[in-house]
C-alpha cells in the first residue's frame, strides 16, 4: 500500500503541473492511471477501516455481539482472499479490456466444431463475470463450427484473467462427424491480446502503411446478408498483418474495430520481441510451437480437463465447457502467470 500511495502522490504532482495538458495523449493516459490507482488505494483504506472496526468489536468481549463478529470476520476473510488474488493482476494491461481470438487447428470439421465449443465456453465465462462481449469477426466452418473468430471482452481485469488462456487447447472425444464414431483429437489456438487505446504512445501507426479494402460481409443468409459493402480488411504493409471486421452494420464501426485489433496485434509483436530478447540474453529462450498445448479436455474414454503448465485438473469436463474456468485461471496466476508450455 505505501508503494501505491507513493505512486499516487507522484501522479498528483504531475497532474497539477501547468504543462500537464501540453501533451493531450500523455495527459489522458496519466489521468486514467491516476483514476485506477486512486480507486485501488481507496478500496484498501476502506478494508483497513473494516478490520479496525472488527478489532474494536472483538475487544468489547460482549457475548451478544458474537454472531455479528463471526459474520464480519467471514466477510473480511472473503474480501482479503479476493484482494490478494487481484494483487496478482498487476501487469501493465491486466486491469483493462481484452481481445480474444480463436483459430481452428488440425483436425478438419472436428477442430472447427471444437473452436465453436471454445467460443461458447469463453462467452459463458464472460457472461458469468459480467463482462461485455462483442463478436468482431467470425468465419464459419464449411460443415460445422467456426474457422476463426475475434471477440472483444470488456470489463475490469478482463485481460488479467484471460491471459492465462493463451495457447493451444486440445480436445479428445468420440467424433460426431465420423461415421465409425472413432476417437479423434482436435486442436484450437487461443490468442489473448490487450486492447490498446487509440492515442496510446506505445503503438504508432502511419496511415501510409495501411491498405484498406471494403467488401460485403458474409452471413448465414436472410436479413443478416449485407446488401452494401460494410466489412473492412486492413493490411499493415510493414508487418504483413491482416485484420478483418464484418460484424457491425456500419462501415465506420467495422473500421474502428479493425484498427483496434491491429493496434493490439502490433503491441503483441512488440512485447514478444522484447521478451524474446530478454530470454535469449538469459539463455532461456525456447520457441513456442503450435503443437505444445497448454490444456487438454478429455471427454472419452474418461472425463478430465488438465492444464499442463500447472498440473491443475478436474473430472468435471462439462462444468469447464460451460464457463467454469476460474480455478484454472487462479492456478496459473498463483504459479506466477508466465509458465512455459509443456507438450
Amino acid at each position: 500500500m505505501p508503494v501505491k500511495e507513493s505512486q499516487l502522490s507522484e501522479l498528483e504532482k504531475e497532474i497539477s503541473s501547468l504543462k500537464f495538458w501540453d501533451d493531450p495523449a500523455h495527459a489522458q493516459q496519466v489521468s486514467k492511471s491516476f483514476a485506477g490507482l486512486r480507486q485501488q488505494v481507496d478500496e484498501w483504506h476502506q478494508l483497513e477501516q473494516k478490520i479496525k472496526d472488527a478489532s474494536e468489536l472483538a475487544s468489547m468481549d460482549d457475548e451478544t455481539l458474537r454472531s455479528d463478529l463471526v459474520e464480519e470476520i467471514t466477510s473480511l476473510e472473503a474480501e482479503l482472499d479476493k484482494r490478494s488474488f487481484s494483487a496478482m493482476l498487476s501487469g501493465s494491461y491486466d486491469s483493462g479490456d481484452a481481445l480474444l481470438a480463436i483459430h481452428a487447428g488440425a483436425g478438419g470439421t472436428d477442430s472447427q466444431d471444437w473452436a465453436a465449443m471454445i467460443m461458447r465456453m469463453y462467452l459463458r465465462w464472460a457472461e458469468q463475470h459480467g463482462y461485455q462481449t462483442d463478436i468482431l469477426d467470425l468465419t464459419e466452418g464449411e460443415e460445422a463450427g467456426i474457422k476463426s473468430t475475434t471477440i472483444s471482452v470488456n470489463g475490469k481485469y478482463a485481460y488479467g484473467y484471460l491471459r492465462s488462456e493463451k495457447g493451444v487447447h486440445r480436445l479428445v472425444r468420440l467424433s460426431p462427424f465420423d461415421s465409425a464414431h472413432r476417437r479423434h483429437t482436435s486442436f484450437a489456438l487461443v490468442e489473448i491480446l490487450p486492447q490498446v487505446a487509440f492515442d496510446s504512445p506505445e503503438v504508432q501507426i502511419d496511415p501510409a502503411d495501411l491498405k484498406i479494402d471494403v467488401f460485403r460481409s458474409s452471413g448465414a443468409g436472410g436479413q443478416n446478408v449485407q446488401k452494401n459493402a460494410t466489412a473492412i480488411r486492413i493490411t499493415h504493409i510493414p508487418s504483413g498483418i491482416v485484420v478483418t471486421c464484418q460484424n457491425e452494420r456500419s462501415q465506420s464501426q467495422n473500421r474502428e474495430f479493425a484498427m483496434r485489433i491491429l493496434r493490439a496485434r502490433l503491441l503483441e509483436i512488440k512485447k514478444a520481441e522484447k521478451e524474446e530478447e530478454i530470454a535469449v540474453l538469459r539463455g532461456e529462450y525456447t520457441k513456442a510451437e503450435w503443437g505444445s498445448q497448454i490444456r487438454s479436455y478429455v471427454i472419452h474414454p474418461y472425463q478430465m480437463v488438465k492444464d499442463h503448465r500447472t498440473e491443475h485438473e478436474t473430472g468435471n469436463t462439462q462444468m469447464v465447457l460451460d464457463g467454469g474456468l476460474d480455478e484454472f485461471m487462479e492456478a496459473y496466476l498463483q504459479k506466477g502467470g508466465s509458465l512455459v508450455k509443456r507438450s
